[in-house]
């Protein structure tokens, strides 16, 4: 007798039904700590907030493979990752960075220049505290009311 369905297409119960040599997006970026948890990568994702290879993603369970593009904001910085290496669990820092390859390193702290950060008030050394009249014409420099 001759079986109508074959088992070995199916994917065993409990198993991730992805194809292979894929992974979904948001648990790769969980892998590869780019966020502390695997939600907060699927927010990002269902907020259509990361492109695959200049495709915005909308959904968590889009499939990645290596040689994947990934761009994707992170807190102030704009993140460029080529996906080198599919991973299999959350590992330590170093695993975490063997998956990927940052193509746009992000950028100190310091060295980004805040548009809204004015440099101090220029004052003599030992001048002391401003005075009140100082301070209404610094006021007045600075168009603050």
């Amino acid at each position: 007798m001759t079986d109508l369905h074959d088992d070995d297409d199916l994917p065993e119960s409990g198993s991730d039904p992805t194809p292979a040599g894929r992974l979904r997006i948001d648990k790769w970026l969980w892998f590869a700590r780019f966020f502390k948890t695997r939600s907060l990568a699927a927010k990002l994702c269902n907020a259509g907030g990361l492109r695959v290879s200049g495709t915005v993603v909308n959904k968590a369970h889009y499939a990645v493979k290596p040689g994947d593009v990934l761009t994707f904001a992170q807190g102030r910085h704009i993140r460029v990752i080529k996906v080198v290496a599919l991973g299999s669990r959350r590992g330590p820092a170093p695993e975490a960075q063997a998956l990927y390859e940052d193509l746009a390193p992000p950028v100190r702290e310091e060295a980004i220049q805040d548009p809204y950060r004015a440099p101090p008030a220029p004052r003599e050394p030992g001048a002391g505290r401003p005075t009140k009249r100082d301070r209404r014409a610094l006021d007045q420099l600075y168009g603050d009311e």
